[in-house]
């Protein structure tokens, strides 16, 4: 039986980050001139307890899905990304655009991330954009 790891599981890359493929068939893209160009995007999810991420735009998978009229979902072939394991992505670099490793350090009192070139990765957009419009609501108040 598979043993089920306890505790709070954190991935390095996060939720809106922009990755590149390292590995797998993603990294095998070539373009016209026979040059390897290994695929880039975005994460939609990220899976820390399982070790897996879905980057927009890689790993298209089609569904076959059947009609539900109950809950009016349509019949068709969907296409969607599928779960990729997060050892085959590396986040990019902000300064240089190359994949590079993260590591963690506390400055100015707050926990950051940081790239191997010493850049701070900034923290999503989709996170800054959530704490605007709470701080926009609570002046409102």
């Amino acid at each position: 039986m598979k043993e089920v790891k306890k505790g709070t599981i954190r991935a390095k890359i996060k939720k809106g980050d922009t990755v590149v493929f390292i590995a797998g068939k993603e990294y095998n893209r070539f373009d016209g001139n026979g040059k390897r160009n290994p695929a880039r995007g975005e994460v939609i999810e990220v899976d820390p307890r399982n070790g897996k991420v879905k980057v927009g735009g890689a790993n298209i998978i089609k569904k076959h899905q059947k009609p539900v009229p109950q809950m009016n979902i349509e019949g068709g072939i969907k296409e969607k990304e599928a779960w990729v394991n997060i050892s085959n992505v590396a986040l990019l670099d902000p300064e240089t655009g190359k994949p590079t490793r993260v590591k963690y350090e506390v400055r100015d009192g707050k926990k950051v991330r940081v790239a191997k070139s010493g850049k701070v990765i900034s923290e999503n957009a989709n996170t800054e954009k959530k704490k605007a419009t709470k701080n926009a609501d609570d002046k409102s108040e």
